[in-house]
């Protein structure tokens, strides 16, 4: 009996214990927090000038109409206005928002040190990052809040996000974070903080903070149109710091540019280029005289490590790529022909870089041939597509004009242009036909193609044949 007892003491002392450790992480109120971290956070709210024609009539004339101008009133400005969050950096009034808040904006007012409006100006803003800095205009002093170490938020950790929701300042909501490393197709660079701490409309561009008062992201989507539901995502403070570093010191952004379109390595891809796993960013194309053009990268390379940093998902190069200096010489490894190479590259600057913008027409169809091994009809690609696809004045290839619903390769779309396969350009449509039948006589019946798809990007793709 007396031994059970010491176990039940031991037992009961060890379980204090562990609710004792684990009771010291969970705050019992955050008002301390909140009162020390309120001061360094504004209300921002914007203007802007929109200029509109009242029309009389029920209907809309059309664009060119002699009666446009005639029957339709003189034009007519209105204001418009929209309200954000944003927090004080440095004490002489430097404020963090986001892009979106003060974008397009005509005067933009900083509402701190309790309820007192200030003008402020822009300094710099990337529309990529949806990051924007703003200077108060006055010589009054301001508290700032220093950013966190974003790399170290865990899954789990409680935050708190101060913010002006719905016009409602200096509210305060905790919560904790629910996932890393979020893409939801808002802005190039995506590696945003997930927390169900509640974020709503107006909230953009206000602070998320961790236990020790530092800012660890920049709050800038909700998922939802009506409000929070216990999903919201912030801008990586690590990552945030690099962009708002450059806004302040030149007012613009200077990012690594490697002149590289890429996709996603997979499975298939993997298999036909005889790659151990799904991993790397697969080069599609390479921009004429661009870095990567200049320093040996070639179209099927697989990218594997860009300056030392492992790339596991094609997703992280851009933006490793991005927070690379301008103008550094970086070791890349690359896969190709089932071997690893190490390639230098000096990187040049994004914002100088040419856009890759293409037009997608319609060319005229000459005779057209069907491919049993891919279960699509093509057509020969000829002189006049190139020219007025704005190709590259060397391709060659077949473009798709019909695919069968049950052919291995339904998801591309009619007028795609298939350039190589296996590595091998395509110049007849004869050539494409034999390297199938190869490829189906081989015991995995794996082909790896190369398409310019409608928006004249070049892309590869594995395909497993029948």
């Amino acid at each position: 009996m007396r031994c059970i007892s010491k176990y039940l003491i031991l037992i009961i002392f060890s379980f204090g214990l562990f609710n004792k450790g684990y009771s010291n992480e969970i705050p019992g109120s955050f008002a301390d927090l909140a009162e020390k971290l309120m001061p360094s956070v504004v209300n921002i709210s914007t203007t802007t000038t929109i200029t509109t024609k009242s029309n009389p009539f029920p209907f809309q004339f059309p664009p060119g109409s002699p009666f446009k101008d005639m029957f339709e009133g003189t034009p007519q400005e209105r204001q418009t206005s929209a309200l954000g969050s944003g927090f004080i950096i440095d004490e002489n009034g430097i404020v963090i928002t986001n892009n979106h808040v003060i974008k397009g904006a005509d005067d933009i007012y900083v509402k701190a040190n309790g309820d007192k409006d200030y003008k402020a100006t822009i300094i710099g803003a990337d529309p990529l990052s949806d990051i924007a800095v703003l200077k108060i205009d006055t010589k009054d002093k301001f508290k700032p809040v220093k950013f966190g170490d974003s790399d170290k938020a865990r899954i789990g950790d409680w935050v708190v996000a101060i913010g002006n929701p719905f016009g409602l300042g200096g509210t305060v909501t905790a919560g904790i974070i629910s996932a890393r490393n979020r893409s939801i197709g808002l802005s190039r660079y995506e590696d945003y903080i997930q927390t169900d701490a509640s974020i709503n409309q107006g909230n953009s561009g206000g602070p998320l903070f961790n236990l020790n008062g530092d800012v660890i992201g920049i709050n800038t989507a909700i998922l939802g149109q009506s409000g929070s539901i216990g999903i919201g995502f912030a801008i990586p403070s690590n990552s945030a710091q690099k962009v708002i570093d450059q806004l302040i010191k030149f007012g613009e952004t200077k990012r690594g540019w490697l002149g590289v379109r890429i996709q996603v390595v997979t499975e298939e891809i993997a298999d036909s280029l005889k790659l151990d796993k799904p991993r790397g960013a697969l080069v599609a194309s390479v921009a004429k005289g661009s870095p990567s053009d200049k320093g040996g990268i070639k179209d099927g390379d697989v990218i594997l490590e860009f300056d030392g940093k492992l790339i596991n998902e094609m997703k992280e190069l851009p933006k490793i790529v991005a927070e690379t200096s301008v103008g550094k010489k970086v070791k890349v490894k690359i896969w190709r022909n089932n071997k690893e190479f190490t390639k230098e590259i000096i990187l040049g600057r994004l914002e100088t870089s040419d856009d890759f913008v293409a037009q997608d027409t319609k060319p005229k169809l000459p005779k057209e041939s069907y491919i049993e091994g891919l279960k699509i009809r093509v057509r020969l690609l000829t002189k006049e597509d190139v020219q007025q696809r704005k190709l590259p004045s060397n391709t060659t290839g077949v473009v798709i004009t019909e695919i069968d619903q049950n052919s291995p390769i339904n998801y591309l779309k009619v007028n795609n242009i298939i350039v190589e396969a296996q590595k091998k350009k395509i110049k007849t449509i004869g050539e494409l036909n034999n390297l199938i039948k190869i490829a189906q006589r081989k015991t995995d019946k794996n082909i790896l193609i190369a398409i310019f798809n409608n928006q004249n990007q070049k892309r590869y793709i594995g395909v497993k044949l029948d």
